[in-house]
């Protein structure tokens, strides 16, 4: 069930705040289901190459744990919904896409830093280019939920 909170207006009069808007649904649904698939997916592979294959390329399986940890990140604020959560979400979706051409670039120019692949590598090729699509879907569709938010308050 929605929250909603009670607000008081400089005036007296009392109102009703809106409830936190979901940010998962709508097109979003397939932004939280994305952003599930890629958490798991990068938090179970980077785990198991930290645990078993760390000597092996270092760099490139911490990176997969951080972009594991910003998926999580970006789905929990998804589904938490609210203006504060779209924020981060907002900022974090920035951040992945700058990890994902930081890193695609990276490993174009450098392939000898990456033994082995990360979610990032090559712009996301192992993944079909999901991880540089999604960050940008997921700044257009936090963008234009901002736009499509009711009233900061509904008054009686």
């Amino acid at each position: 069930m929605p929250e909603t909170t009670a607000a008081t207006a400089a005036d007296g009069t009392t109102g009703t705040a809106p409830p936190k808007r979901s940010l998962g649904t709508g097109p979003g649904r397939l932004l939280v289901a994305l952003y599930g698939v890629f958490t798991v997916a990068a938090a179970s592979r980077s785990l198991y190459q930290l645990l078993a294959q760390f000597d092996r390329a270092p760099l490139a399986y911490s990176l997969s744990a951080l972009s594991a940890v910003v998926y999580g990140f970006i789905l929990f604020s998804l589904v938490r919904g609210g203006e504060g959560a779209r924020r981060a979400a907002l900022a974090c979706c920035a951040l992945e896409l700058l990890g994902v051409l930081g890193v695609g670039t990276w490993t174009l120019l450098d392939p000898s830093a990456f033994p082995d692949a990360t979610v990032w590598s090559d712009y996301g090729m192992g993944y079909l280019f999901i991880p540089v699509i999604l960050p940008v879907t997921g700044l257009l569709w936090l963008r234009r939920a901002r736009t499509e938010q009711p009233a900061d308050r509904v008054r009686n």
